[in-house]
């Protein structure tokens, strides 16, 4: 199998408070929305789905699932979130491994861990794959 692309949908009650969430607080723009699920696009063309429980499904137990975001300055999308009340579960710092990072949830219990990229301490980079250039 080759997939083109893949993505993770979670079976909540909160569809429409996840949509709005991820809508006023990753940029995110709702590319399918029927109500009972939508698919959630952002800039970069990477995406997130959230449904509704069909039947009998059962909703997601969300609890130890992070969401990992790379941004270009996690400072200033702290400050941002911060700003509008977001409480952070994790605060910002540099981390040794290579980021600098802080998380919030949203409204399903989602960690979402946002960061940026840092270098990481001599502990670390034994760690890391040679990065390949591909030409791109």
């Amino acid at each position: 199998m080759r997939p083109t692309t893949a993505s993770l949908c979670i079976t909540t009650k909160r569809v429409v408070e996840t949509r709005d969430f991820y809508i006023r607080h990753f940029g995110a723009r709702a590319v399918f929305d029927c109500g009972w699920y939508v698919s959630l696009e952002f800039e970069t063309g990477l995406s997130l789905q959230f449904m509704e429980p069909q039947g009998e499904q059962p909703t997601c137990d969300t609890a130890g699932l992070t969401y990992n975001f790379c941004v270009d300055d996690v400072d200033d999308e702290h400050r941002a979130m911060t700003a509008v009340g977001l409480v952070p579960v994790m605060p910002i710092e540099d981390h040794p491994w290579g980021d600098r990072g802080f998380a919030i949830r949203d409204p399903n219990g989602i960690t979402l861990c946002i960061y940026s990229n840092r270098e990481p301490s001599h502990e670390f980079r034994q760690f890391y794959a040679p990065r390949i250039d591909h030409g791109l």
